[in-house]
């Protein structure tokens, strides 16, 4: 009932998934990344389980074939799933259980990963991993999104719109980037308006933020409210 694409950049090693559906709020079941270790796509009859356990086969060593193998093996409706995955070693792999509804299916790249399944045709996957192939020196989430607006203008969910999600992580036990549309007449569209605004507005400040590297972020008072002030607001902090 879903396409995504699930992708690793070697350069700042960040795993990434996008996905988009005819559903509501997919983006609280398919995407699945730990930071070090991959990212994975759990999709059709989902089963949110199998996210966290190809993502511990992984982390365990497994190569995601042997992974996901490993994943769906203890899952009885396992011919109902579609699984994708892929690792910090750029290595792909998925799995689309025989009673999945076409079209469904997969294809891969080095580091990139595209499935899907009840898609209005054989070209959505195509189209997405595409459109992610031609763009290598754009920046990773709108090289994402590029992909998955090729995907739908292929066709798309066979049933018609409603949700995507956009999901990356780098260093951190959380996203950089979490962006979710929900219930939408043109979900993809939305999601690409709420990336713009990401990156003009949050991508900044991410290395402000607490994170391993720093445990604290940036805690100087003026620091913080130099952005407030010339944005003209009269906020500031007690003293």
């Amino acid at each position: 009932m879903t396409w995504s694409i699930a992708t690793y950049d070697a350069a700042t090693g960040a795993f990434a998934v996008a996905v988009a559906t005819k559903n509501l709020a997919v983006g609280a079941t398919v995407p699945h990344l730990r930071a070090g270790v991959g990212a994975v796509a759990t999709q059709s009859i989902s089963n949110r389980y199998l996210g966290p356990a190809v993502l511990d086969g992984m982390e365990r060593g497994l190569k995601p074939d042997a992974a996901i193998a490993e994943a769906i093996g203890a899952d009885a409706g396992r011919e109902l799933r579609q699984v994708h995955a892929v690792d910090r070693f750029g290595r792909t792999a998925a799995w689309t259980g025989e009673n999945c509804v076409m079209w469904c299916g997969s294809s891969s790249s080095v580091a990139v990963s595209v499935a899907g399944n009840m898609l209005a045709n054989s070209e959505v996957v195509p189209a997405t991993l595409a459109a992610f192939m031609a763009e290598p020196d754009q920046l990773l989430p709108e090289r994402m999104m590029a992909a998955m607006l090729a995907g739908d203008a292929a066709g798309g969910d066979r049933r018609g719109r409603q949700s995507s999600a956009m999901v990356l992580t780098t260093t951190e036990d959380f996203p950089d980037l979490n962006l979710r549309v929900d219930d939408h007449t043109m979900p993809l569209v939305e999601l690409q308006r709420l990336l713009a605004i990401w990156r003009r507005d949050r991508a900044p400040l991410l290395g402000n933020m607490p994170r391993k590297a720093d445990p604290a972020g940036v805690i100087d008072l003026d620091a913080i409210e130099a952005p407030w002030i010339a944005a003209g607001l009269d906020l500031r902090l007690r003293r």
